[in-house]
């Protein structure tokens, strides 16, 4: 059974399509047993019910929805960027800034609670989660969009992420991300922020999230698939105990309007034009 849900059909009905790799809630006992701090620190790690929004915005595009939580492997972390602190397989060389704030392949603290694994993990059982879960998922991810640049000309991915509200004074409520232009063309994040502007939200582009290993791994503008991360704040939709809030109708409506501006333009596109 695949760790993820493939909403859709695997051959897009849209030029679009959504990944959600962070609101996993799905805990394995194997993770639970090895906690030491409690299990609710974890939530930090969540993108805290973006699957909601993203489900109840989604029309006939395919999306990915990870039921495996991050804290047991981060999908938007590359396979080797294993934390040598953590994982006894860890390779040598220099480790990213991410990996050595804790934050690598599987996540071994947050700034909140800390440390949070009461032991080291064997090389082997972070090798058996890149085999279950991180790979089935890029290469679902990999497939659709191939799929929807074959039957439309172009494809967008659209990867949907959440963020804790960002300190000061006129900081952004949502940030787009393209790590820096090189993971999608200029006209698809030029539409996102019309729609975000639209709705009256203030707004970033790749301060302080330009997205990360799945735009990378995914975006390939040469070859007509582009790829974009959306980070929303998430007090537009939450309450303040963390479940669903008043604003979640107008953050749906946001994200669908946002899915329909990237459909159009990637099918207005000239790449679309040889499409079937």
């Amino acid at each position: 059974m695949a760790p993820f849900d493939l909403l859709g059909p695997p051959r897009p009905d849209s030029p679009v399509v959504v990944s959600v790799p962070h609101a996993g809630r799905d805990y394995p006992p194997a993770l639970r047993a090895m906690l030491r701090v409690a299990p609710g620190a974890l939530v930090a790690l969540e993108d805290r019910l973006v699957d909601t929004v993203a489900a109840r915005a989604r029309g006939v595009e395919t999306m990915l929805v990870q039921r495996r939580p991050r804290a047991w492997i981060d999908l938007n972390r590359a396979e080797t960027e294993r934390d040598p602190r953590l994982d006894e397989g860890a390779g040598p060389g220099a480790a990213s800034a991410k990996v050595r704030s804790g934050l690598g392949l599987v996540p071994r603290r947050t700034a909140q609670s800390g440390e949070l694994w009461s032991r080291r993990l064997g090389g082997a059982e972070v090798e058996a989660r890149i085999a279950a879960d991180h790979r089935p998922y890029h290469e679902a991810l990999g497939a659709a969009l191939a799929a929807a640049r074959a039957r439309f000309g172009a494809a967008v991915l659209l990867d949907l992420h959440s963020m804790p509200p960002v300190p000061g004074p006129g900081a952004p409520q949502v940030v787009v991300g393209d790590r820096f232009g090189r993971a999608a063309a200029a006209r698809f994040v030029s539409r996102v922020e019309a729609e975000v502007e639209a709705a009256g939200l203030p707004h970033a582009v790749n301060t302080p999230y330009p997205g990360g290993h799945i735009l990378d791994r995914h975006g390939r503008p040469a070859d007509g698939i582009h790829a974009v991360q959306l980070e929303l704040d998430r007090g537009l939709y939450l309450d303040r105990r963390g479940e669903p809030g008043a604003g979640l109708p107008a953050t749906v409506a946001l994200l669908r309007r946002v899915l329909a501006a990237l459909a159009d333009e990637a099918l207005a596109g000239p790449a679309a034009l040889a499409a079937e």
